[in-house]
């Protein structure tokens, strides 16, 4: 059985799509832009986008909110957060905090695809301290340490 995403819209805000999957096989759910005027992202600047939903996620999974590519290679639209987590228990109104990376200035107009939910299992960890860690081949490599 699959797990449900229960979605409430903002007042105002139904107008908008539902989160969908655009293909049969898509892992993300296009997410739409729920401003009521337009948003203008300056390059280097950072802005929350409203979505006028609010989730009920399953308990043990958690949302990701990521970049579109298309807006990401076309026009420098990006998560600094990225991918930004939404936990089961949140119910505020899901907003992207999204950044333009690029030289020109982008305009999110209402209903613009904007960004993508993916739901993932999560499982909890039981936390223990130790004295030692097991070994491994790569030890404490870290970023660049295979040369590539």
């Amino acid at each position: 059985m699959k797990p449900v995403l229960k979605v409430r819209r903002r007042a105002g805000s139904e107008d908008l799509p539902l989160p969908q999957y655009m293909t049969e096989h898509s892992a993300g759910l296009d997410l739409h832009a729920a401003n009521d005027e337009p948003i203008t992202i300056e390059p280097g600047q950072i802005k929350l986008i409203p979505t006028g939903l609010f989730l009920e996620i399953p308990p043990g999974y958690e949302g990701q909110v990521r970049a579109r590519s298309g807006l990401a290679l076309r026009h420098g639209l990006m998560l600094p957060n990225a991918p930004g987590t939404i936990d089961a228990d949140y119910r505020g109104e899901l907003q992207v905090v999204l950044a333009n990376c690029s030289r020109e200035p982008y305009t999110i107009t209402r209903g613009t695809r904007f960004a993508q939910l993916v739901i993932n299992k999560v499982e909890h960890v039981e936390v223990v301290e130790v004295a030692e860690l097991s070994e491994t081949s790569r030890e404490a490599g870290g970023f660049g340490h295979t040369g590539h």
